[in-house]
């Protein structure tokens, strides 16, 4: 981690550029503008004020996501896939009240989740709806492809799998399952869950070497445009695949971590010096992409 820390992203990654992803709200509008398929924005609240106005906010939705600006690791994100005005059910069926959604929003705004402890900002987006290509692989969760990109070249990808002991969410460190994916194809490489190797999932019983991952080439391409759009020479990106929009970016993180070695089995060093060394510069997002699917195939 101190060798990443030191050689990359100190090197590739200026701080003054970490406020666009660290903030989703600004790493959205961004995306928008880069024509990245991202969740629908729904609406900001930013003062404890404006909490009240969360009904107003939601009332031409039934179903939304409310997750601190500033979040990391899946903290403080609620899912909601119905709701009356004083009953909001979530996707284990679980109910909360009006209250406990205000307080819920009250403690993203006071920091509870937010990087430092900051004070921070509740965004309300548009929910994405689960594909159910991965209804076997998951656990009561959406999974999501996360992709190491350097220099804007894919490096190296994993799928993260929700599992009863993550509570279903999508996190390694909260016990998901993480599936190494072959930045080729998008098929199975190694499946680990807490760091041990594992051939199927612990709740669905699915093998875990017959997951596949579809339209990956426009899965590498959100990758690969997240660089141009944030300046970022080394950074993560989030991607889950909609049922109706196919795939979209839900984050981008500027010091992603290492668990993705663990997923696929390999050090990462290797996979960048590689592209230092042979691969070349001055292509364009799509011509990036096409050439790690080519040499692959070589």
């Amino acid at each position: 981690m101190n060798c990443r820390n030191y050689n990359i992203i100190s090197q590739y990654n200026q701080r003054r550029l970490y406020p666009l992803v660290d903030d989703k709200v600004q790493t959205k509008l961004l995306a928008q503008k880069a024509g990245i398929n991202t969740p629908g924005l729904i609406g900001i609240i930013e003062f404890q004020h404006q909490v009240k106005n969360i009904i107003d906010i939601v009332k031409e939705h039934k179903e939304f996501v409310v997750k601190p600006a500033h979040g990391s690791g899946g903290k403080g994100v609620l899912v909601i896939i119905d709701y009356t005005d004083n009953c909001f059910t979530t996707p284990s069926g679980r109910t909360i009240s009006y209250n406990e959604l205000y307080q819920h929003i009250s403690n993203i705004l006071s920091g509870l989740y937010s990087l430092g402890g900051k004070y921070d900002a509740a965004v309300i987006e548009e929910l994405v709806h689960f594909s159910n290509i991965f209804a076997d692989f998951s656990f009561q969760g959406i999974p999501d492809v996360r992709i190491i990109v350097y220099k804007g070249y894919p490096a190296m990808s994993m799928m993260r799998l929700a599992t009863a002991a993550s509570g279903g969410r999508a996190n390694l460190h909260q016990g998901a399952v993480g599936v190494g994916l072959d930045i080729a194809n998008g098929k199975t490489l190694k499946a680990v869950m807490k760091n041990v190797p594992i051939t199927h999932h612990p709740d669905t019983e699915a093998d875990l070497s017959k997951l596949e991952v579809p339209l990956w080439r426009e899965h590498l391409l959100i990758g690969a445009k997240a660089y141009e759009m944030t300046g970022l020479g080394y950074l993560g990106a989030d991607i889950v695949l909609d049922a109706r929009r196919g795939p979209m970016m839900l984050e981008l993180n500027a010091r992603p971590g290492l668990a993705i070695q663990i997923a696929n089995g390999i050090g990462l060093e290797g996979k960048l010096q590689e592209i230092d060394r042979y691969y070349p510069t001055g292509l364009s997002p799509e011509e990036r992409v096409d050439y790690i699917l080519n040499r692959k195939k070589d």
